[in-house]
């Protein structure tokens, strides 16, 4: 029997599989690319390795292979009666998430912690803001994330990773000063984590340091390969960072290159949010963005997420359908009856509606119910400044500019003296 590095018993004895099968989840815990190309070698030396086709079919997942998927844990499936508990609980848990039973997969991870805390495959499913508690649509999941990572934290000692994750936990609740500091120690211990880079840009863009988070993400990127799961998503806040300077040319460099449905290699999710979030924010703060852009994403929108389902990817394409004067498309996720949150969705997607109409008064009143807890939601703090900015525009454009300047002082000081909203500082 072999090892992984985080010290749990593998039910291979091959040294090279349980090595590649290291690499494969060091990989995906760094959000890196190479997960693959290194699950395929583990399966390689060892075909009867189960967690080895477990890896590799969470590896295509976010390599948005999803044909692979069925088959990969078919097979550990089948490997599954010659392995130990742990690893049986590992497989079934992967089963309950790949056949969309988010609900069940996250009791079944957070049974699972409380007996194998160090089982980091499993316990990652949970974390981040992307995770089954950050897509919970639960009313204080900021609050739930940081417990959860919290509690795990005791059991990592001074891994690169899980410092990283209750870095990010500690952020999203406010405490950029901690979370930076513990961000800086997970960096320096892997500074390939682009996890890591990832949640340092989220706690510079909380603290408003603009200058010194630009510098950092470019000179960071530097080297990290576009085909990789964050690649889009961190060029995205690149060029939020570049909007808030008034570098035009920068910001739709970015989006022209690295963001835009045709260039992307991200995940769906984040090429239809990070796309229509930020020609919205664009526009919002006076640039021209061309119809022909809106149309895309509405399009993209309409392949990749067809009907209500995933209520942070609903609220996005309904913005870029109504931009887009895609009614009928629109029109169904005003209906939305599905999703965590679809109940929040239906007057996002209606104000959205009202946007694009001009009718600002009647964004503002779709918009109020939704203010008070926007993180059912999910995503992350700068990922709902979307609505933030948005709730500031209508009320500036109905008429109520010091009801706006009072929002943005008490609901997201961040934006009190400089909300990258056209007029705002006028």
């Amino acid at each position: 029997m072999q090892q992984d590095r985080y010290g749990n018993t593998l039910s291979t004895s091959s040294a090279a599989a349980a090595t590649a099968y290291d690499v494969g989840v060091d990989h995906i815990l760094a959000a890196t690319e190479g997960a693959q190309a290194a699950f395929a070698e583990a399966i390689a030396a060892d075909e009867g390795f189960a967690l080895a086709h477990v890896g590799a079919a969470r590896a295509a997942m976010y390599a948005g292979d999803m044909g692979a998927i069925k088959p990969l844990m078919a097979r550990a499936t089948a490997l599954a009666d010659g392995v130990s508990e742990r690893e049986k609980a590992h497989i079934a848990m992967f089963d309950l998430l790949f056949a969309g039973k988010p609900v069940e997969a996250r009791a079944a991870v957070e049974a699972h912690v409380l007996d194998h805390p160090r089982d980091a495959m499993v316990a990652q499913v949970c974390t981040n803001i992307f995770g089954l508690i950050g897509f919970s649509g639960e009313p204080g999941r900021e609050a739930a994330l940081l417990a959860y990572t919290g509690a795990l934290l005791p059991h990592y000692g001074d891994d690169w990773w899980m410092g990283s994750m209750h870095a990010l936990s500690l952020t999203e609740v406010g405490q950029t000063g901690a979370a930076l500091e513990m961000m800086e120690a997970s960096l320096a211990r892997n500074n390939a984590n682009a996890n890591g880079s990832h949640f340092k840009a989220h706690a510079l863009y909380e603290e408003g340091r603009t200058a010194e988070g630009r510098a950092y993400l470019d000179d960071w990127m530097d080297g990290y390969a576009p085909e990789a799961v964050l690649h889009g998503h961190l060029s995205w806040h690149q060029a939020l960072w570049a909007l808030q300077d008034g570098d035009w040319d920068a910001m739709w460099g970015h989006y022209r290159r690295d963001i835009a449905p045709e260039a992307s290699h991200a995940l769906p999710i984040n090429v239809l949010t990070d796309g229509a979030a930020l020609l919205w924010r664009a526009e919002m703060a006076g640039a021209a963005v061309e119809a022909e852009d809106w149309r895309k994403l509405s399009a993209y929108a309409t392949q990749y997420f067809p009907n209500p389902t995933q209520s942070f990817a609903d609220m996005h394409a309904a913005l870029a359908h109504a931009m887009a004067g895609e009614g009928a498309a629109l029109a169904k996720l005003t209906e939305a009856s599905k999703g965590y949150a679809a109940e929040l969705v239906q007057p996002v997607a209606r104000a959205w509606g009202a946007v694009a109409r001009g009718d600002w008064a009647g964004a503002v009143q779709d918009l109020t119910p939704v203010m008070a807890d926007h993180a059912r939601l999910g995503g992350s703090k700068a990922q709902r400044d979307l609505l933030e900015l948005t709730w500031l525009l209508c009320l500036m454009r109905s008429g109520a500019k010091q009801e706006a300047r009072r929002a943005a002082a008490t609901r997201r000081p961040l934006f009190a003296k400089a909300a990258p909203v056209q007029g705002f500082a006028a």
